[in-house]
């Protein structure tokens, strides 16, 4: 036997019987969901659902109140520095871009590296850069978030989440706030990162997107997981009624 075989199996994420309440209302029901490292899932629901609750929950936007998440084999808690660590570990990337509107692109993408991970100002800065071209915008460096375009705006919050170098990349709902011209171009960087083995949970409606790229798609609603299943099954053969009615209204059949 090798040293390998005899260690844990632990995927990077590990949802077990999570509930999560706002008031009386259950936002959450037992969610139950593993994710490998380097697996790829897309989250699809109606709205109300419960996939945004879900995947804020994994980085503790959100509190949940039972059950137990697991990240990088670490149980999240209350306590602010296990908090702290896991989230230098996970990256999100909002609906809404989130830049500070008073520092340049650059300066958007060094702070958290150089004050959470204490980066020197030059190893923060070859590091923006080198994510500023990944994302194909180094020429908007200098400039204040309010001088971009929506979607310019949303590849700089990825960007700025990459250079914190995550081990899971999480997105809720990038491109709901797009114009329809400027999405493209940001699925086209995340598919780009897809590519390249990064473990992401997307919240998104983008059904050519998860086709593309997701190894398993999950359906929400009710705050439970309804089915989960990979591309061309959950498009082709879905199982449950609710997942069919969904996607007739989503893809327009």
């Amino acid at each position: 036997m090798t040293a390998n075989s005899t260690k844990p199996h632990r995927p990077a994420v590990r949802l077990e019987n999570l509930d999560k309440y706002y008031g009386t209302f259950h936002a959450l029901r037992k969610v139950n969901l593993s994710v490998e490292r380097g697996e790829r899932i897309v989250v699809c629901g109606p709205s109300g659902s419960g996939k945004s609750t879900m995947i804020r929950c994994i980085n503790r936007l959100e509190q949940h109140n039972g059950g137990k998440i697991t990240v990088l084999g670490t149980e999240l808690n209350d306590d602010v520095a296990n908090i702290e660590g896991i989230r230098r570990e996970v990256g999100m990337v909002f609906q809404h871009f989130n830049l500070f509107p008073h520092m340049t692109v650059m300066e958007n993408c060094m702070i958290a590296p150089m004050i959470v991970r204490k980066r020197p100002r030059a190893e923060a800065e070859a590091t923006a850069r080198q994510y500023l071209q990944k994302v194909r915008i180094p020429e908007q460096a200098m400039k204040f978030p309010g001088q971009l375009s929506g979607g310019q705006q949303q590849r700089v919050a990825i960007a700025r989440a990459l250079c914190m170098r995550p081990q899971v990349m999480l997105f809720d709902e990038p491109t709901s706030a797009l114009d329809p011209e400027m999405i493209s171009e940001v699925l086209d960087v995340m598919v780009t990162l897809a590519s390249e083995g990064m473990t992401m949970i997307c919240v998104t409606h983008e059904m050519g997107f998860a086709r593309r790229v997701a190894d398993r798609v999950i359906f929400m609603d009710g705050g439970e997981i309804v089915e989960e299943a990979p591309p061309e099954e959950f498009f082709t053969a879905s199982r449950n009624e609710r997942t069919r009615q969904f996607l007739s209204q989503v893809l327009g059949h």
